[in-house]
């Protein structure tokens, strides 16, 4: 889809609902953006449930740590001539991310997130 809307958010919610084991329910962590919000036409599956950050906060958010982290390791010196190359070094900085799953991890940990029993 070319746009990001509440379309393209029910469509994302959809699929993830295919993904998500029978009987469990997953977790979609939503900042504040407009296609996010509930009772504005988006239509949450049976399988998930958001889990709204408060606002301002994007400490909080794991999709802003992953962009930070690859901002400072792998996109922050280049300059590109074309918009190819730009997707290009963001295709190749994505591989290099999801070929680590420790680094994923760690990234996306958050000791306000950890709960100790």
């Amino acid at each position: 889809m070319p746009g990001v809307n509440t379309e393209a958010m029910n469509e994302h919610l959809k699929e993830l609902a295919t993904q998500v084991t029978p009987g469990s329910v997953a977790v979609v962590v939503c900042d504040g953006a407009g296609w996010h919000q509930r009772g504005k036409g988006l239509i949450v599956p049976e399988n998930i449930r958001l889990l709204s950050l408060p606002p301002y906060s994007p400490e909080l958010n794991p999709v802003e740590k992953v962009r930070d982290y690859l901002r400072q390791n792998k996109l922050c010196a280049p300059v590109w001539d074309t918009y190819d190359d730009i997707l290009e070094a963001c295709r190749d900085a994505w591989n290099w991310l999801i070929d680590g799953p420790d680094r994923i991890r760690s990234i996306g940990s958050c000791d306000l997130a950890t709960v100790n029993v």
